[in-house]
């Protein structure tokens, strides 16, 4: 990299992360070399402009390491609300390296009129909540917080999982339902009254997967919602735009 080039890191695995690339991609940011990084989750990665780089870092130190060999300037969290450990990371890193960083966090969902919702802290508190509130429960969490839910007892649990699962999960009495989306509301309705579902529980990640929210609404359910943890300090921004404007104004 020559001396007055700039390198742009995402942290992605969102749909925000892979618009950000592609308005990157597309100009007008001041012409940023780009390197989007994936945790590798999914078996096949997206198609994204610029460098692709898969897996983890190895913690912190690693990905100061990364962010000295590859001569990055400038990073964008763009990962998951509940990444919780890759966002620390990046905080870590980018204050040891002295690099400018910004958090690409989509807005939470707010409940609207006519929904049910009870809140949990974290996995474990939801875990101890969901057999006071539903027998039949649609777990929409993803398959790194079912842990959790390993002792709740006198409740079946229906998960969904993007792939199949290589073992038995870790829960009492549960089923598997194997879908990735989009997910219209009539999907949602159809699966929870085929399965008789009287609890969604979820958490707020936002963004365009609302449906199980309406259709948990339009059949009078009760959602459990797990709130976000926490974001490290630092500046943070709602939307590619604004990400986009942060990328044009960045020395």
């Amino acid at each position: 990299m020559t001396v007055n080039s700039r390198r742009l890191l995402i942290l992605g695995g969102t749909r925000e992360a892979a618009d950000l690339a592609r308005a990157v991609d597309a100009g007008g940011t001041g012409g940023f070399d780009l390197i989007t990084s994936l945790a590798g989750r999914l078996p096949t990665p997206p198609l994204l402009p610029g460098a692709l780089r898969v897996g983890g870092f190895g913690g912190a130190a690693g990905l100061i390491r990364f962010l000295r060999e590859a001569e990055i300037s400038h990073v964008i969290d763009a990962t998951h609300p509940f990444a919780a450990t890759i966002s620390r990371h990046a905080h870590h890193a980018c204050c040891a390296v002295g690099l400018p960083r910004l958090m690409l966090v989509r807005p939470e969902w707010q409940p609207e009129i006519g929904d049910r919702w009870t809140e949990a802290a974290d996995f474990t508190e939801a875990a101890w909540r969901l057999p006071r509130l539903g027998r039949r429960a649609f777990l929409t969490i993803g398959p790194g917080e079912l842990a959790a839910f390993t002792g709740v007892r006198d409740a079946w649990l229906l998960v969904r999982l993007f792939v199949p699962p290589a073992a038995a999960l870790p829960l009492e009495d549960y089923g598997v339902v194997v879908a990735r989306p989009p997910f219209t509301i009539d999907d949602e309705l159809a699966l929870m009254r085929r399965h008789c579902i009287d609890l969604l529980v979820t958490k707020n990640s936002g963004g365009t997967t609302e449906a199980k929210l309406a259709a948990a609404r339009a059949l009078d359910l009760p959602v459990l919602m797990v709130r976000r943890p926490a974001k490290p300090d630092g500046t943070r921004v709602d939307s590619v735009r604004a990400a986009v404007d942060w990328l044009r104004a960045a020395p």
